[in-house]
């Protein structure tokens, strides 16, 4: 852990806060972003300027190159990324977006169906976080845009239904990674009869901001809840006026010029996404068992190569689509090879500001390391001195602030989870141990989901074609509400020893939330500008 500038031992915790603080006072993410990073690397290398850009040098070439091979895990997931830009742009294109539009304004005609569907598309696809939040905008944005729900909302919606979902799901590469970390921790502590996908079962409702998280989901769709920057944003929306716009239902901007193919068919959309989600599942199946040599779901899923199986998925969307828009250009002269190549220079232009600031948050994160901002925070932890049971929502709380200043919520449940383990063991406290854990990965998720340099935060907003920061600030307040109702949840469950009357506890807590929230403030829909919104248009 660096502590040796000026003998200050906070100083692994003042880079990321400082690239956080300046993220959300300017909104310049990529300024921000570059400053954290700088100051990153002169405090690793002791205030020395030549050590710390060979120091922002090497982690830039860490995205791209690690232990003498190429490092497939970023290179992949910005693969996917450029891909699903040239996907979106040729279902666009062919037609698919419209039509799709057309079918679902048919099905889905309010404002509450449209949030509705987003939530349960999240639910649903939980194989992975990163596949989840650009998938799910993918197929909803269309829906949520034509219904003027705000591009703030759907980001807000896709966040809390990926990682919340995938962590307590254990056919999930994060359930998968979580059961491999906690099975030498329960060997430590002396528990046998237990396997670990049972103890991660058993963990599953102890997991209260998952639940609260969802809960509030559901609220804000069905009750209308919008507070804060929230409601500005769906004032906005509602007040615009703006109609469906198949450019716009991509991350990133598409040109309008690009020709589009009339009627078009909602097979044109609905095809390339199936085989999007086919192509990955089964690419992930796949590569597991290849792994693993196993057809045991726990150990195929434990071993996936999950970004390689986003690419392969993504390659076979992207096929899907290219024959969809290749079907019916010969009879259109617009459709020539100048607009083919078009297709792809638009598709990956949309998606290269994502790719820019997930690069800079990984340079972050890898510098962050360096530094022992995790060892640091954990080290507070161990130091406390409280009482055994009071550590849980302690660590709660602590992995909340670790993910929030690395932006990483598996950094963080991967040096604290331990620790937790580690420090129950110690004391005896082997009946507190799995809701320590639970409260770890709660809080994980807590820092991860309102942290603006954590990717899945960053891949929420992109999937949804949401600004960044518009989307961070505008679900800060739901995601702090169900934090709190959590944290109330951790404490019920220290004194009480009830799982379940701390799960009540937190559902209560969002109940109260969401009410007091309401009281008192008519829907969006009722807001004077959109009002007269609707009063000119008549």
């Amino acid at each position: 852990m660096t502590d040796t500038v000026l003998g200050l031992p906070f100083l692994p915790v003042v880079p990321p806060l400082l690239a956080i603080a300046m993220v959300m006072l300017t909104r310049k993410v990529l300024l921000s972003l570059g400053v954290g990073i700088v100051t990153a690397a002169l405090v690793v290398a002791d205030l020395d300027v030549a050590g710390a850009l060979r120091l922002v040098a090497e982690s830039f070439a860490g995205i791209f190159w690690a232990d003498g091979g190429v490092n497939t895990w970023n290179v992949y997931i910005i693969a996917f990324l450029l891909i699903l830009g040239v996907l979106a742009a040729f279902i666009l294109m062919s037609g698919g977006s419209r039509a799709f539009g057309r079918w679902a304004m048919a099905r889905v005609s309010t404002r509450r169906g449209s949030q509705l569907l987003a939530a349960a598309l999240g639910i649903v696809i939980f194989i992975d976080d990163y596949f989840n939040a650009l998938a799910v905008g993918q197929v909803a944005k269309p829906v949520t845009d034509r219904n003027r729900v705000s591009r703030a909302k759907l980001a807000y919606i896709i966040d809390s239904t990926s990682a919340p979902v995938c962590v307590v799901a254990p056919f999930s590469s994060w359930g998968a990674s979580i059961i491999g970390i906690i099975a030498p921790i329960l060997l430590a502590a002396g528990i046998s009869e237990v396997t670990a996908f049972q103890a991660f079962v058993a963990m599953m409702p102890m997991n209260y901001y998952v639940w609260a998280a969802l809960a509030m989901v559901l609220a804000v769709a069905v009750l209308r809840v919008d507070v804060g920057p929230m409601r500005r944003e769906e004032v906005r929306a509602l007040a615009a006026g703006r109609p469906f716009d198949p450019t716009k239902t991509i991350p990133g901007e598409l040109s309008a010029d690009l020709p589009v193919h009339r009627p078009g068919s909602i097979s044109a959309m609905v095809v390339p996404f199936v085989a999007l989600v086919a192509g990955v599942v089964g690419a992930i199946v796949w590569t597991g068992h290849s792994q693993s040599g196993s057809w045991d779901l726990i150990e195929i899923f434990a071993s996936t190569l999950v970004t390689e199986s986003l690419v392969i998925g993504g390659l076979l969307g992207l096929g899907a689509a290219l024959v969809y828009y290749v079907k019916d250009t010969r009879s259109n002269e617009r459709f020539g090879s100048g607009t083919f190549r078009d297709g792809w220079v638009q598709g990956v232009r949309s998606m290269l500001p994502a790719v820019y600031i997930l690069v800079l948050a990984w340079m972050t994160v890898s510098l962050i390391e360096q530094l022992g901002t995790g060892e640091y925070l954990a080290g507070l932890v161990s130091d406390a001195g409280l009482e055994p049971r009071f550590l849980i929502p302690t660590m709660f709380v602590v992995a909340s602030l670790m993910a929030f200043a690395t932006g990483t919520s598996w950094g963080s449940f991967g040096i604290l989870l331990p620790i937790a383990g580690q420090i129950m063991t110690e004391v005896g406290s082997a009946e507190l141990l799995l809701p320590a854990l639970a409260a770890v990965l709660g809080g994980a998720v807590v820092g991860d989901h309102v942290s603006p340099i954590s990717d899945t935060t960053i891949l929420s907003s992109t999937g949804a074609g949401a600004n960044l920061m518009d989307h961070v600030l505008t679900q800060l307040p739901y995601a702090a509400a169900a934090a709190a109702a959590a944290l109330v949840g951790y404490v019920v469950l220290a004194v009480s020893g009830s799982t379940w009357l701390g799960l009540l506890t937190t559902l209560a807590g969002v109940a109260v939330l969401v009410a007091a929230a309401r009281a008192g403030r008519p829907p969006v829909e009722e807001h004077p500008e959109v009002v007269e919104s609707v009063r000119v248009a008549a």
